[in-house]
C-alpha cells in the first residue's frame, strides 16, 4: 500500500485534523516527534499575532500505541486555541434569525492573489469566509503533523531533512561551501532561518521597514535531504517520476510559486558541460552504487530516480496576499469597488514555508521508500532495504 495523507479543518475552526495512512507497523513514535515540527513551523521573525496565540500540539486519537504505530492509519488532531474567540463566527451549527452570510466578520471585499473570489465564485458562496478559512496556510499545521511521523520512519533508515532561507525579499543569503552536519540544528538558531547571518541581519531591518508601510515579502527556501538510497522513484512512467511527484507537493503549499531541483532554471542558461555531474569509482559509497558524483548540479535525481547524492530542492514564495494597507478589489455583495479586507496576518512567513517543503518533501520520500521496499512492519521494510542495498554493493567495484 502507498502512503497517503488527507486533512480536515479551518484556520479559526474548533481543531485541525490529520489523518495518514499506509504506515508500517513498529516505528517508533511519540507526540513529542510531532510536536518539536509543529513548534518549528511557528518560528521566523515577522510572524504575526496568531503565532503568540497558537502552541500548537498534538493528539493522538488513532493508529499509536505505547509508543510505536500499529500498521492502522494514524489520526491526529491539533486544537486551535483561537477558536474561543471565533465561535459565534465559525460555528457549524446555525444561529436563529441570522442568515449564513451575515455572521459577523463576513468577507465581500475579496483579497487579490488570494483564493477568496475564485473560491467564491466556484463554490458559489456569499461570504469569502467560507473559502479562506480553508485555504488559509494554517491547514499546512496538519501536513507538518502527518510528516513528522513520515520523517521519524526516515530516521530509521538514516535519511535526514533540513532546510533554510537563501532569499528574502530581494537579499540573498550565501549559501556555505560545506553545510552543517545538522542542517535544522543550525538553520533553527536564526530567527529567518538562515546560514548567513550577514544577510539576516539586513533582512530583519527590511522586514521591519516593510511592516511599517504595510506591505509584505516573499522569498526561497532550501530543501536537503541526505542519506538517500540510489533508485527511489522511476523512469518508466510520467507519475513515478520523483522530480514530478516532488514538485507537485511542493507546489501545493500556500503561496509557492515554484520549484527548482539542483541547479533547475539557471541549467537552461549554461552549456552540458556545464550542467551533468561527472561519475567517479568511489568504493564503500553503497548508498549511490559505489560511484561518487563530482558535482551534484543534479540536486540528487537523474531520470525521476534519487542518485545516492544529496536531494537539494528549492522553493519560492510570492508575497503573502492580506496587506495591512490593502490593494484594490470588488466588493462581490454590492458589485462596486472597494479596498480588500485586511485579514490578520504576517509580513513574511518564508522561514516558516522551509519547515513545510521539509514536511512535503518528507513525505514523497517516505512514500518512494515504502513504494520501493514495501513492508507490512519496520523490520520487514528494514529487511527488505538491506538485501537491496546489498546487491547493489555487489554491482560496481563489489
Amino acid at each position: 500500500m502507498t502512503l497517503r495523507f488527507t486533512t480536515a479543518g479551518e484556520s479559526h475552526g474548533q481543531a485541525l485534523v490529520s489523518i495518514l495512512e499506509g504506515v508500517p507497523a513498529g516505528v517508533p513514535l511519540l507526540a513529542a516527534d510531532v510536536d518539536v515540527e509543529l513548534g518549528r513551523r511557528q518560528q521566523g521573525y515577522g510572524r504575526g499575532r496568531r503565532m503568540q496565540i497558537e502552541k500548537d500540539t498534538v493528539e493522538f486519537l488513532a493508529g499509536v500505541r505505547a509508543g510505536e504505530t500499529i500498521g492502522a492509519p494514524i489520526a491526529m488532531l491539533i486544537r486551535n486555541r483561537d477558536w474561543k474567540n471565533w465561535q459565534e463566527i465559525m460555528d457549524p451549527a446555525p444561529i436563529a434569525g441570522v442568515d449564513p452570510g451575515a455572521r459577523k466578520r463576513a468577507v465581500t471585499r475579496v483579497r487579490p492573489g488570494h483564493a477568496d473570489l475564485t473560491g467564491l465564485l466556484k463554490y458559489d458562496r456569499d461570504d469569502a469566509r467560507d473559502i479562506l478559512e480553508r485555504a488559509s496556510a494554517r491547514e499546512t499545521t496538519a501536513r507538518v503533523a502527518a510528516a513528522a511521523v513520515c520523517k521519524r520512519l526516515l530516521m530509521e533508515f538514516g535519511v535526514r531533512i533540513g532546510s533554510h532561507l537563501v532569499h528574502l525579499g530581494g537579499i540573498d543569503a550565501a549559501r556555505p561551501e560545506t553545510m552543517p552536519a545538522d542542517l535544522n540544528a543550525a538553520a533553527d538558531e536564526s530567527q529567518l532561518r538562515t546560514l548567513d547571518r550577514g544577510a539576516e541581519e539586513r533582512m530583519i531591518a527590511y522586514i521591519d521597514e516593510i511592516k511599517r508601510a504595510g506591505n509584505t515579502l516573499g522569498g526561497i527556501c532550501e530543501v536537503v535531504a541526505d542519506g538517500l538510497p540510489v533508485g527511489l522513484g522511476s523512469h518508466v512512467s510520467w507519475d513515478r517520476k520523483l522530480d514530478g511527484r516532488i514538485g507537485a507537493a511542493i507546489m501545493s503549499i500556500p503561496a509557492v510559486t515554484g520549484v527548482e531541483i539542483g541547479m533547475g532554471f539557471e541549467a537552461a542558461r549554461v552549456t552540458g558541460a556545464q550542467v551533468h555531474d561527472e561519475i567517479e569509482p568511489a568504493p564503500g559509497r553503497t548508498l549511490a552504487g559505489n560511484v561518487r558524483r563530482k558535482t551534484n548540479r543534479a540536486g540528487g535525481l537523474e531520470g525521476g530516480m534519487t542518485t545516492g547524492e544529496p536531494l537539494v530542492v528549492r522553493v519560492a514564495m510570492k508575497p503573502i496576499s492580506t496587506l495591512m494597507r490593502p490593494l484594490g478589489t470588488v466588493d462581490v455583495a454590492t458589485g462596486e469597488s472597494a479596498q480588500a479586507v485586511a485579514e490578520r496576518s504576517d509580513v513574511t512567513a518564508v522561514p516558516a514555508m522551509g519547515v513545510i517543503a521539509e514536511a512535503m518533501v518528507a513525505f514523497v520520500l517516505a512514500d518512494a521508500m515504502l513504494e520501493k521496499f514495501g513492508g507490512d512492519s519496520l523490520g520487514e521494510t528494514k529487511r527488505n532495504y538491506d538485501t537491496y542495498l546489498s546487491h547493489v554493493a555487489s554491482r560496481i567495484g563489489g
